[in-house]
């Protein structure tokens, strides 16, 4: 069947006016080096140069970023896997294990349920590891006193799910580690609230940050004073939180999708603030997946434990 394809597809050109030609966009992922796409980009170019050549990727773009009710279905099926494998971390981590150990034992989950892999690589980050974004070393021992950063997801049918959760080592919080992590919590609970169908990434990381302001006054990481001396370009709760809010997710773990135009119902974001104090070497992260709706949206990760006093009460036992 692939040997009569030449001779149909010079019949299909020559009947066409315009060829639709894909190529990467992703606007994470550039590339410098030339791949097999871009040599038959080149090669239609040059034996059908009279044609009218157009870029396939923004069409593809908007396809790609709504999920079906199918698609989603998958991502549900990648995200209980990584429960699963979250779960039995909560029984494995204690003072003295290595994050390679943890990692392993993810991995280890993740096929003994049938995922694919893992969608990319983990991130186990104890003690002030944590604040390294996307810090793949795993190859510090966790101890007591210290909290855990994890964000992992599993990988099936394709398609990937994006977890994070932050843990203490010991299995119990700090007075202060619990405060940090529950501003964290509230920063993500009203970013649920507000992702929904019409509004743009833009404006959404702008309220945010605003509520990110509010709890760090709360919890004393800025002042009042430094919100009114603040570059409005490079805003004071930049200092602690300094990545985005929330991502879209799907066939890539960072999708493709409109980060300059309203959102539309369907499309699958994380939402993942993250507090990352220098001063007291901790870095908490909380992180979960939600598909928008018409009104709003869906989280697909609600029956993982989140609150910290459910990370605590599992660990314990």
């Amino acid at each position: 069947m692939l040997d009569a394809l030449p001779a149909l597809f010079q019949a299909w050109m020559h009947a066409a006016e315009n060829v639709y030609l894909d190529s990467n966009e992703h606007d994470r992922k550039g590339s410098w080096l030339e791949t097999a796409q871009t040599r038959y980009i080149k090669h239609i170019q040059e034996r059908y140069p009279l044609h009218h050549c157009l870029r396939a990727a923004p069409i593809l773009h908007e396809l790609r970023a709504v999920k079906t009710p199918y698609e989603v279905e998958v991502v549900q099926k990648a995200i209980d896997i990584t429960e699963n494998a979250f779960r039995r971390l909560l029984q494995f981590i204690k003072p003295g294990v290595w994050e390679h150990e943890i990692e392993a034992e993810i991995a280890h989950s993740f096929l003994s349920q049938r995922a694919t892999g893992e969608g990319y690589n983990s991130i186990i980050a104890s003690g002030d590891n944590a604040r390294v974004l996307h810090y793949i070393f795993n190859n510090n021992q966790c101890k007591d006193g210290e909290l855990i950063l994890m964000d992992f997801g599993a990988e099936y049918g394709g398609y990937n799910a994006d977890l994070t959760r932050t843990v203490p080592v010991n299995g119990k919080f700090t007075k202060r580690q619990k405060e940090v992590y529950n501003a964290c919590l509230h920063v993500h609970r009203y970013a649920a609230s507000i992702l929904k169908p019409g509004i743009t990434i833009a404006d959404y990381h702008e309220k945010v940050g605003d509520e990110l302001t509010k709890q760090y006054i709360k919890i004393g990481l800025l002042t009042k004073a430094d919100i009114k001396n603040e570059d409005p370009q490079n805003r004071a709760y930049r200092k602690y939180t300094y990545h985005g809010i929330s991502h879209h997710l799907g066939v890539d773990v960072h999708d493709l999708g409109p980060f300059r135009t309203p959102l539309k119902a369907g499309m699958l974001l994380t939402i993942e603030p993250g507090i990352y104090i220098e001063e007291e070497n901790m870095g908490i992260r909380i992180e979960n997946n939600f598909w928008l709706t018409k009104n709003g949206n869906i989280d697909l990760m609600k029956n993982i434990p989140i609150e910290a006093d459910d990370i605590e009460r599992l660990m314990k036992r």
